[in-house]
């Protein structure tokens, strides 16, 4: 059982750096709504493996980053915890756009390009807790 839980565990994370490494072929590809959507969908999987490494149990089937941190228990400092909730506020609006034109208005080069800087971040901070 234990096995089994250390393979769950390190398919999060690696299924978590290819949506990273996914992230980042969208951005070079200028699909900036895209490179939001990976971002968050990489935290998310960091956050399952960390949950499952924590609780020794399934992680909870939501997309909300910030009830699976206090789920896990762990309380990140101010910075770490800006970049979660701007992370998944934007899940929302990526997965569910009232209008692709304006989306696409708001999600510049520059602002997604700040986003996918810190969703790398908050991934080294997730790895940090293992």
């Amino acid at each position: 059982m234990r096995e089994e839980k250390i393979q769950r565990v390190e398919e999060w994370l690696k299924q978590s750096q290819y949506d990273i490494d996914t992230a980042k072929y969208m951005f070079d590809g200028g699909r900036y709504l895209y490179t939001v959507y990976m971002c968050h969908l990489s935290i998310e999987k960091a956050l399952k493996g960390l949950y499952e490494h924590k609780l020794s149990e399934f992680p909870a089937k939501t997309h909300n980053l910030i009830l699976l941190l206090n789920k896990i228990g762990i309380k990140p400092d101010n910075e770490i915890a800006k970049i979660i909730v701007k992370l998944n506020e934007a899940n929302i609006a990526a997965r569910y756009p009232e209008s692709l034109k304006k989306i696409q208005e708001y999600y510049t080069e520059s602002i997604v390009e700040k986003i996918l800087h810190e969703s790398e971040e908050l991934l080294q901070w997730i790895r940090a807790q293992f």
